[in-house]
């Protein structure tokens, strides 16, 4: 099965982006939230880039 980008309802902090590039990645999602800062820390645009991905990232559909 082909792997999709969803946004995480379990790992969720604030909208579950990070939480779902960690479960897309297969890595704890607590190093995907720190690159995430360390990156902002240095001058990335890491909020925009967040609110973008929060627009484009769909909700993991409900399991039937």
């Amino acid at each position: 099965m082909k792997k999709k980008l969803y946004r995480s309802e379990e790992n969720k902090m604030v909208a579950g982006i990070c939480g779902g590039i960690a479960e897309y990645l297969e890595v704890d999602p607590i190093i995907v939230r720190l690159v995430l800062i360390g990156l902002c820390l240095l001058g990335f645009s890491g909020v925009i880039a967040y609110i973008i991905a929060l627009f484009i990232i769909p909700k993991r559909p409900a399991q039937a």
